[in-house]
């Protein structure tokens, strides 16, 4: 029973036991500094406010149970997630929400509030005569200034026919 106790003494006392306890403490170390790490890089991408950044970054100080508990209360999303999320749900409501008008010659995407189509330029509403607002067919009076609606224009306006096409020369 002493012989095995002054083994241990020995081996405790050897070269060999440094080195591997040194080693060992350089790895607990490193592996500390890299969760350390870790926590400030996740929380950069997660949450937008800096102040919160720090703050959970001195949370994975902490050693081991810092980023144990950081893990729990992080935000389920990165930053660039929830913003990408958000361009695809305004993209779907400006999709459904807003009519997709097209001129009716050549197809080209219009607005609401255009008189002419930008690339073929047919006329696509009237003009109020007084505001100047565009008019949609079927209005007998614009809305916005009160002017009766003359309709000789809308008849005008209903038999447009596209422009004529360009010859090519050659």
């Amino acid at each position: 029973m002493i012989a095995a106790g002054v083994s241990l003494h020995h081996f405790f006392h050897s070269s060999t036991w440094y080195v591997t306890r040194n080693l060992s403490l350089l790895l607990v170390l490193v592996f500390w500094v890299a969760t350390v790490y870790w926590v400030f890089k996740d929380a950069r991408r997660r949450i937008e406010d800096p102040l919160l950044v720090w703050v959970s970054t001195a949370l994975g100080l902490v050693p081991f149970i810092g980023p144990l508990v950081y893990m729990l209360f992080r935000p389920p999303e990165y930053l660039e997630d929830v913003r990408e999320r958000e361009l695809e749900i305004r993209a779907m409501e400006k999709r459904l929400g807003g009519r997709d008008m097209h001129c009716p010659v050549c197809r080209a995407e219009i607005e609401e509030d255009f008189l002419l189509c930008p690339v073929c330029t047919t006329k696509l509403r009237q003009s109020c005569v007084t505001c100047s607002r565009p008019l949609e067919a079927l209005w007998q009076i614009c809305p916005y200034c009160e002017t009766p609606i003359d309709q000789d224009d809308e008849t005008e306006l209903a038999e447009r026919k596209p422009p004529p096409r360009r010859q090519r020369s050659g």
